[in-house]
Order: C-alpha cells, then structure tokens, then sequence
C-alpha cells in the first residue's frame, strides 16, 4: 500500500493565516482558498473589500491547479497561445492564474487559490501561505 503526506486543519490554518498576513501587508482585499490534493474545499475566506466574485474565482484556481497538479497559469497561458479547445476540459474552471499547488515530498497534496488583485500578487499571497509549512 502507498501513503502519501495530507493536509491537516493544523496545516491549513497555517497557510491561511500566512496568506492574509502578506495580503494585509500589501493592503490588498482578496479572497483565499485552499482545497486537498482532490479540489475539496478546506478553507475559504474573503477579506473586508474583496470583490464578490473573488470567493467564487479563488476556490476555482485552487481546485484547477490541485486537480491539474500545476499552477493555473499554465493553463491560461496554453488558452492564450490558441489553444482555446481547452475551455472545455471537465471540470476545471479556474484557468487563470492565482491557482498553486501545495508539494509535500514529492506529492500535491492540495492548493491555494487566491482572486482579488494582479495575478501575479493572487500568486504571491498563495505561495506566502504555502512557505508557512517549512
């Protein structure tokens, strides 16, 4: 039998709190959301003055880039290279990036989805909560 490492509620608290500090610290209202290793929901939470939308958008990164073992930018960028077929893929939504996978020895073992700023800040906020598992 195969073990591979999971996310514990201890864990994703950890994530979640680093992941809001560095939201909070670059005053940047977002939405937040971490599944498992599957795109189930683990956490979810909208900062005073994210946009609505945000909360729907962030679990969808998320869920896209647990479920494609990638970050969702890798697939927005496929669909913007001409590749728009891909919109039809079952089950992914989120194909836009903000969406990164949480590694655990070799494993995903979930991800982040932020929604709420540039791409590249939803990325940064989502890797900062991932950095607090080391």
């Amino acid at each position: 039998m195969n073990q591979k490492p999971y996310l514990s509620l201890n864990d994703v608290k950890k994530i979640a709190a680093a992941a809001e500090a560095e939201a909070i610290a670059n005053k940047w209202a977002v939405s937040i959301a971490i599944v498992d290793d599957g795109g189930h929901l683990l956490w979810l939470q909208r900062l005073d003055g994210a946009a609505p939308i945000s909360a729907q958008i962030a679990p969808a990164k998320a869920q896209t880039a647990a479920l494609g073992r990638r970050e969702s930018r890798l697939y927005e960028e496929m669909i913007n290279q001409g590749r728009v077929s891909f919109l039809s893929a079952p089950g992914l939504q989120g194909l836009l990036e903000g969406g990164v996978p949480i590694t655990v020895d070799g494993h995903v073992v979930g991800a982040v989805g932020v929604s709420g700023v540039k791409s590249t800040e939803d990325v940064q906020i989502g890797k900062a909560g991932i950095a607090a598992l080391n």
